[in-house]
């Protein structure tokens, strides 16, 4: 039976990505006023079921509270909508007079979402998907498939209204782990986007396709001596309570400045928190924490009573937080991991250096990267705090849940939150449409590069070649003489310097022949190439060949210096260098250039030669 049930699961996986992917294809070549249009009806949609959608949630999951899910789906269906309504996503997004940004889409997006915040997390990542002119097949979280699923169909009655393909947004009915695993690894999956325990995000980063994963956010916050104790109290119980601590950037620990602890613990006391006693809290670790030392998930999203109840404990009426003090932090005490419920481990240290060293030891116990807060009047204390913080994101004065997801705070409002290499994820940035765009780049020359190969011109090349030109070969070498002119004389200099630097025995047959040299050159006919030949000259040139260097009377034609060992080899002259135009004068006569092993020939000269076949060895 569990097998026919994966069959299945990765049988629709497929079929929903294929479907989604010919879909993608249209939504590409829409524009922005339509991509905004569709977003905006399923804002308004995921808006108005927003109550009902966070009911569902809890029914099906039993995690959190119904007032605070729809809260959690308005804001992802209002408040993200509104940041990112004037985004552009489609076409130039962004111009200078140097760089052209030009957005695209990634194609199918594989969205895997959690049971924590099953409904509100769709919402986010379908709306985010669209947005970018991508289409979306989200895989749910079994114990929350239903609500997911109604999530999805709302969304997309409304989308598919405002002319969206229907395969567009997709939902997985029957989810499993290998379902989900097809769902990731399909060639037309173009990205993914995993909302989930460790294990399932590194299922995404494994699956050979970009990933944005997010990790778990085992909070610490830090009360420095400074902060509005009451506030400050106000705001992490805010926090905590939310929706039972589902949210993972809530507060997990609580680190206390020693000279401030009697202010704090009184406050927490006064504003309904409980502090259990010693042996209490070791009966609450035993249920919070599996054998394994992972975390229950039976105590996730639950309340005060349920839990309390769970572990055998008596606590007044009316308390809204669990706070145990814990002697430190890692598997022997169970309470300093990430809880996902209202249960807080209670830590003091003295002064701001101890206490980010404390906070520290939090994250690295399972919330690497994730989100830390402060509480402080020191603008000085917090910047400080941050910067020792492996963590993406530290939150000052603010409710942790509220502020990582940008409700309270001015970071980008996400229900997605990346924590960057500390957590072995991809981006530490808030996830939002501009992570499923590909931006393509127009950039246009702004520092000219010198080059040792210029493209001549065709008046330049059919033109005859100067004197100097002919003793040098460099016809590659730009030297500017003003208005885009060649100084040949210049090139010639810098040709002349080279060999003279060469060997006494290697330069002083050149420098006698240079002497005797031609000053100048006829005129000479363009080169005519044979059909299908670039290089090869007239057929008649072909069929009399003679030697380079040598006219039929005996005269010089080449600036080619021969070898003063000319003929030590088969008889043949060889020679000292080789520029372009004495290739093309041997292409057009049909004639070889005998070369030995210290023959120097220049770039544009072998370009040409080679492929002719010109040169040859004596």
């Amino acid at each position: 039976m569990s097998a026919d049930k994966d069959l299945i699961s990765v049988q629709q996986a497929r079929d929903l990505v294929e479907a989604a992917h010919k879909a993608q294809a249209e939504i590409a070549r829409y524009d922005q006023a339509k991509i905004d249009r569709i977003c905006e009806a399923m804002s308004r949609a995921a808006l108005r079921e927003a109550a009902r959608l966070g009911a569902l949630a809890v029914e099906e999951t039993g995690y959190g509270i119904p007032a605070d899910k729809q809260e959690k789906n308005r804001f992802a269906a209002e408040d993200v909508w509104n940041y990112f309504r004037g985004l552009r996503t489609v076409g130039v997004v962004s111009e200078s007079k140097d760089v052209v940004e030009i957005a695209s889409p990634r194609g199918v997006v594989a969205g895997i979402i959690p049971s924590t915040n099953p409904t509100s997390t769709a919402i986010f990542k379908v709306l985010i998907a669209i947005k970018s002119r991508n289409a979306i097949v989200l895989s749910p979280h079994p114990s929350a498939a239903r609500c997911i699923n109604e999530t999805v169909k709302v969304m997309r009655e409304a989308a598919v209204k405002e002319g969206l393909p229907a395969e567009a947004v997709a939902c997985m009915t029957t989810a499993t782990i290998e379902g989900t695993e097809a769902l990731m690894k399909h060639k037309q999956t173009a990205v993914i986007l995993a909302t989930g325990g460790i294990g399932l995000v590194r299922a995404a980063y494994s699956s050979g396709k970009p990933a944005f994963g997010v990790g778990p956010g085992n909070v610490p916050v830090f009360i420095e001596r400074t902060a509005d104790v009451p506030k400050a109290v106000q705001d992490i119980l805010t926090s905590k309570c939310f929706d039972n601590g589902t949210i993972c950037a809530s507060e997990q620990a609580v680190v206390c400045d020693a000279s401030i602890e009697k202010a704090v613990r009184d406050q927490f006391k006064a504003q309904g928190a409980h502090f259990l006693s010693a042996s209490e809290a070791d009966q609450l670790g035993k249920i919070v924490a599996t054998p394994q030392r992972s975390l229950n998930p039976g105590i996730v999203g639950r309340s005060v009573e349920t839990i309390a109840k769970m572990a055998g404990l008596n606590v007044p009426q009316g308390t809204r937080c669990l706070i145990a003090d814990v002697a430190g932090v890692g598997r022997e005490f169970p309470l300093s991991m990430e809880k996902l419920s209202p249960i807080l481990a209670f830590y003091v240290a003295d002064g701001i250096g101890r206490g980010a060293e404390r906070c520290c030891e939090v994250l690295r116990y399972g919330g690497m990267g994730h989100t830390a807060g402060i509480h402080t009047r020191s603008r000085e204390a917090a910047v400080r705090f941050g910067s020792e913080m492996p963590a993406s994101r530290i939150t000052v004065n603010t409710p942790t849940t509220h502020g990582a997801i940008g409700f309270s705070t001015a970071l980008p409002p996400s229900m997605t939150l990346g924590c960057g290499s500390w957590g072995g994820n991809v981006t530490s940035d808030n996830v939002s449409p501009l992570h499923l765009l590909d931006i393509k780049r127009v950039a246009f020359e702004t520092r000219p590069v010198k080059s040792v190969r210029p493209a001549a011109s065709t008046a330049t090349s059919a033109a005859a070649p100067a004197p100097a030109a002919q003793r040098a070969g460099q016809a590659q070498t730009i030297v500017s003489s003003g208005a885009g002119k060649i100084n040949r004389e210049e090139i010639a200099a810098i040709v002349d310097r080279f060999l003279a630097g060469r060997r006494p025995d290697e330069t002083s047959g050149h420098a006698s022949r240079q002497a005797s040299a031609p000053q100048q050159q006829p005129p000479r006919a363009p080169v005519e190439p044979e059909a299908g030949s670039m290089y090869a000259g007239p057929a008649e040139s072909r069929r009399q060949p003679e030697s380079v260097g040598q006219a039929g009377n005996g005269a010089r034609t080449s600036s080619m210096p021969v070898s003063s060992s000319a003929a030590a080899t088969n008889g043949k002259a060889t020679v000292d260098f080789v520029s372009e135009d004495d290739v093309r004068r041997a292409i057009q006569k049909g004639e070889k250039i005998y070369i030995n092993g210290k023959t120097i020939i220049t770039p544009a000269a072998r370009d040409i030669g080679e492929p002719a076949e010109v040169f040859a060895k004596a």
